[in-house]
């Protein structure tokens, strides 16, 4: 299994695991989408909750140029050390809402 298709069920695995903390409301739905060609994946919120509409992203995970790009976390975990604890180079990682500025002053890679 080469490099990117490792990333790709890593990132899928860490998002149904996610999945299931949701799991058990009628109302509003977990979604996990995977673009596995253009590597864009993400777990959202659907539904509705009372008279309100739910929707909106939970996580949103890429991959570009070989490393995996964090571009939203609406959890309270910290996404980067899970993806280190399951193999993930620290260089291969890249906090994408940090802006390029702030990266740099992170574990993690800039771009």
């Amino acid at each position: 299994m080469d490099q990117l298709e490792r990333y790709q069920n890593m990132i899928q695995e860490l998002l149904e695991d996610y999945a299931q903390f949701g799991a058990g409301d009628e109302f509003v739905e977990i979604q996990l989408l995977a673009d596995t060609v253009r590597d864009h994946y993400q777990l959202m919120h659907v539904g509705w909750q009372n008279e309100r509409r739910i929707y909106g992203c939970i996580l949103h995970l890429d991959i570009k140029d070989g490393k995996i790009w964090l571009q939203h976390n609406g959890t309270e975990y910290d996404i980067p050390a899970q993806l280190v604890a399951k193999g993930v180079p620290k260089t291969d990682i890249v906090v994408g809402f940090h802006s390029p500025f702030k990266r740099q002053f992170t574990d993690y890679a800039v771009g």
